[in-house]
This record gives C-alpha cells, sequence and structure tokens, in this order.
C-alpha cells in the first residue's frame, strides 16, 4: 500500500518531465554550447577584427543552432538563418 504514493509521485515527475521536452521542441532548437560557436566564430572571423566580429557572430550562431558559414569568405547561403538575419535599425545583415 505504501507503493501507491511513491508511484503516483513518480509518474507525476515523468509527466512533467515529458511536458517540458515537447516544450522545448516546439519552441524551435535546443542551445547550442558557447563551445560550439566559439570554434566557428573563430574561423569565420579569422580574417576580420575579432572584437566586433566574434560578438555579432556569436550571438547569430546561437539564434541560428550552431549554424555559421564555414570559413572567412565563405557564402552564408550555406546557412540561409544566418544570411537572413537583419539589423532593425538600418535592415543590413546583422551577421558578419
Amino acid at each position: 500500500m505504501k507503493l501507491l504514493p511513491v508511484t503516483v509521485a513518480l509518474l507525476a515527475l515523468f509527466l512533467v518531465a515529458s511536458y517540458q521536452d515537447l516544450a522545448v521542441a516546439a519552441d524551435g532548437a535546443a542551445a547550442v554550447p558557447d563551445s560550439v560557436c566559439d570554434g566557428k566564430c573563430k574561423n569565420r572571423c579569422s580574417q576580420k577584427v575579432a572584437g566586433r566580429c566574434m560578438g555579432l557572430c556569436k550571438m547569430c550562431c546561437g539564434r541560428c543552432a550552431g549554424c555559421v558559414p564555414s570559413g572567412p569568405f565563405a557564402s552564408k547561403d550555406e546557412c540561409p538563418c544566418y544570411r537572413d538575419m537583419k539589423s532593425p535599425k538600418s535592415g543590413r545583415p546583422k551577421c558578419p
């Protein structure tokens, strides 16, 4: 008889965890580890002034699920999300 409350508690915990997983999946891509964006952006910004380029690249990488064009002169068409992100003020491309 003492197993019933434990079983109900475990079942409730399982349902809550499942709901959170579904909410994250519906919200979009999972968070990308900083180490992934650091390496990709270091490569992307290797021919540019690193400070501003790295900051913008990391922001774009995080929003685009880790997608960053493969090199400093690579086409942004490799990553449509990265390519299509625009600055709200000027309408110019936001990602380097």
